[in-house]
């Protein structure tokens, strides 16, 4: 993972180094403290780092967790530690050497032996080139003070350049070892690390604004979707707010699609083996597939991306280069089983609509279609006011040609090239990452970070030259011979369920008028002026504006505190003096007022709003 702040490679970065050390200290204070604990893995991520431990079980039989209070008393020792400016000490240890040295330490003897086969790193990540892995093959530690650890590094040159008040213990939370769920449950401590006491400050305020942004959070006070264990994990459940959120980017994704000459489709939520087969999904990709039925000796499995259909409907009749480019859009559900332990509010569900669309082009169509599929990227991002996104070029990597990447050079470096061309031709910037394309292709990944500074995964843009070859794809070129299209791949909006999370806290709730599940309330100041909120209601209701009067037993006060809990854009006051001169007092949610607007004035400005897709009020 990379900070926010360079463009560089994190593991690269003085920050890296930072926190690595710091990982390494908390690691020797817990072991102070807790000389029983077996540790686990310590790396740096984003905003901070972690390390993992397996404290083992009281008398109970129960396990041991960490404490509010042993978070406090291990950060006291770490800045003792600190103040010690132990070196950091680099070796390089024979297998022999390491699992002496660790011989009380199973997890770390297990990394070690993943290690010697090739099988995964030193964070006991997986490996794909095991033989490279192997041929690489270095053992070595890193030691301070009376601590040392399984690593590669880097680190700091010694302790004391960690600023002593510019860390902190975040949290505690449980983690699987390797993030297996059939594997143990360890203890892992949350922390960050910085530069200076002021840029500890400035992260911890992003934290908490964080905390008031989570979608999980909003999404329960909003009435957006709720999650329901007797449903399943991962599986929203849309409530009416919510699904307004929902069809109000499907409604803009379809003016957009016809704008572009898009043609929507609609397939089945199920598909027999044979397609999958064919498609190459399977068996590679059956971990991420829900288990198949069977009926009458025939298998089927639930559908975890909608290509296959598309490719189908392609395929269902004879096409011509004059058919070309043809824009085949769904929003499909696809079905995908997440793990458990990476399940994450509306981020990582197992049952997610896709804005979804495939595009079969010839090769000299590839450059208009895949900048016109960028275009639109921006102008989503221009419309959502999101102003900081990467587009990064996914390509293969040689070694895993065959394995992780189709097995043909040529056509990827071909493919790559064109793609690397369009992107510098239109003058967008790019970076590329090798080794993170797709089985059949290369592709833009589109990663965008809220106003809060969180990063998202939003969208992908992928070119595709091997789904066309699988399920013999053709056309008939101007010299009336057979010739294969290329086919783009997607989905600007992502799925809805991840887009809306990312709006949520990127919003933070307040939405803009025209994605905001209710866009006006009208409060009468008393029972009399019932009539009055209704007559207002239904005008703004015929003006095509999602409105509510709040008709029940409450106070004025309090209706007007249960509108600005909603986050509602408008909230109309009305009385008798509005009545009777059949105005409103309008209050703005940014606390802007506005007394004797006449109601044609307040319904023409919010309409006006609404077809604009205003960010202002």
């Amino acid at each position: 993972m990379r900070p926010q702040d360079t463009a560089e490679p994190y593991e690269a970065t003085d920050l890296y180094r930072l926190r690595h050390t710091t990982a390494h200290v908390m690691a020797q204070a817990v072991l102070e403290f807790f000389p029983q604990a077996k540790l686990g893995i310590g790396p740096p991520v984003v905003d901070g780092f972690y390390y993992d431990f397996d404290l083992g079980t009281d008398g109970d039989g129960r396990a041991i967790t960490f404490t509010p209070a042993d978070l406090e008393r291990i950060e006291k020792r770490m800045r003792q530690i600190i103040a010690g400016k132990f070196p950091l000490r680099y070796r390089v240890v024979s297998a022999g050497e390491a699992r002496e040295l660790f011989k009380e330490q199973p997890y770390k003897l297990e990394i070690i032996d993943g290690l010697l086969r090739g099988e995964f790193n030193e964070y006991g990540d997986d490996v794909e080139d095991k033989a490279r892995a192997i041929e690489n093959l270095v053992i070595s530690t890193y030691r301070q003070d009376t601590f040392e650890d399984l690593c590669k590094g880097p680190h700091v040159a010694h302790t004391g350049l960690i600023p002593v008040d510019a860390f902190q213990l975040m949290s505690t939370a449980a983690a699987y070892w390797r993030g297996d769920q059939s594997r143990p449950m360890l203890q892992r401590i949350y922390g960050t690390a910085w530069f200076s006491k002021k840029d500890l400050k400035r992260h911890l305020q992003l934290v908490e604004e964080a905390k008031k942004r989570d979608h999980r959070k909003l999404g329960r006070e909003l009435e957006l979707y709720i999650m329901d264990e007797e449903i399943g994990p991962g599986l929203p459940l849309w409530l009416p707010n919510g699904n307004i959120l929902r069809e109000e980017l499907e409604k803009l994704a379809n003016e957009m699609e016809d704008a572009g000459g898009y043609q929507r489709v609609a397939t089945p939520h199920i598909a027999k083996e044979e397609l999958y087969l064919r498609s190459g999904h399977l068996p590679y990709y059956a971990e991420s597939m829900y288990p198949p039925m069977e009926r009458e000796d025939t298998r089927y499995y639930l559908k975890p991306m909608n290509c296959p259909f598309h490719h189908k409907i392609y395929a269902s009749k004879p096409r011509s280069y004059r058919d070309l480019p043809l824009r085949l859009a769904e929003y499909g559900m696809i079905y995908r089983y997440e793990q458990s332990g990476e399940l994450f509010g509306l981020m990582r569900v197992r049952a997610a609509e896709q804005n979804d669309a495939h595009i079969y082009c010839a090769e000299e169509q590839i450059e208009a279609e895949f900048l016109a599929v960028i275009d639109l990227y921006r102008h989503y991002f221009d419309l959502f006011g999101i102003d900081r996104f990467e587009m990064r070029l996914s390509m293969h990597d040689r070694r895993g040609l065959g394995v992780k990447f189709y097995d043909d050079e040529a056509a990827w470096l071909k493919t790559e090239a064109i793609i690397r061309g369009v992107m510098q031709h239109a003058d967008v910037p790019f970076v590329e990452a090798r080794g993170e394309a797709a089985f059949y292709g290369p592709k833009i990944d589109v990663q965008a970070w809220s106003v809060i500074g969180r990063e998202f995964s939003l969208a992908t843009n992928q070119v595709d030259f091997v789904q066309p070859l699988r399920f013999g794809l053709t056309f008939t070129n101007r010299d009336g011979q057979p010739e294969m299209p290329y086919c783009i791949h997607r989905a600007p909006l992502g799925a809805h369920e991840r887009y809306i999370g990312f709006l949520i806290e990127h919003y933070g709730g307040n939405f803009p008028v025209w994605l905001s599940p209710e866009q006006v309330r009208v409060i009468p100041i008393t029972d009399d002026h019932h009539d009055y909120a209704r007559r207002v209601a239904e005008t703004l209701r015929e003006a095509g504006i999602r409105v509510r009067a709040d008709l029940g037993s409450d106070r004025m006060g309090a209706k007007i505190r249960a509108a600005q809990l909603m986050k509602v854009p408008y909230m109309v006051i009305v009385g008798g003096q509005e009545a009777a001169a059949e105005t409103l007092a309008v209050r703005y949610r940014d606390g802007e007022q506005h007394n004797d607007m006449p109601l044609a004035v307040f319904a023409a400005h919010v309409a006006k709003r609404i077809r604009a897709r205003s960010a202002e009020l």
